[in-house]
């Protein structure tokens, strides 16, 4: 994890993409790309996103003001999300998806407690309980890093 603050920083420079890769238990791997934008520290760190393109159903709000936050720091007041759903994230509701949490492997017949561990859940659409993520930016013009 790269840190907020340096993120942030990497984004002013220019016009990026948002990028996540995501493995099941499976073996399966599916991606999602949004065009985004993240704000500083003075609005903890908002992310809104527009989905661009992706093998996986969307499973974050769009055009939705998102603030980070984790269980010591919670900016939207009288969520529970981040004490019930551990790491940092940009919660909009509990149930979509947690990509930070806790690493925990699916117990028998490949089942995962919901709320532990890292999965994304679309809005109509089933759990996918994940092995691993990557989350990723890149430049909008990659030409202007030859």
């Amino acid at each position: 994890w790269l840190g907020l603050k340096k993120i942030y920083s990497i984004t002013q420079q220019g016009n990026y993409l948002l990028r996540i890769e995501l493995q099941d238990w499976r073996g399966n791997r599916r991606h999602i790309e949004y065009s985004f934008s993240l704000g500083g520290p003075s609005t903890n760190f908002t992310l809104q996103l527009s989905r661009m393109s992706g093998s996986i159903p969307n499973a974050l709000p769009e055009h939705a003001r998102l603030r980070f936050s984790t269980a010591d720091h919670d900016p939207a007041e009288g969520s529970s999300c981040p004490q019930s759903h551990p790491g940092g994230w940009w919660h909009s509701e509990c149930e979509e998806t947690n990509l930070n949490g806790n690493y925990v492997t699916p117990r028998s017949r490949g089942r995962l407690d919901r709320g532990k561990g890292l999965y994304w859940k679309p809005k109509k659409g089933r759990y996918y309980l994940l092995k691993s993520t990557k989350i990723m930016i890149h430049p909008t013009d990659l030409k202007s890093f030859d």
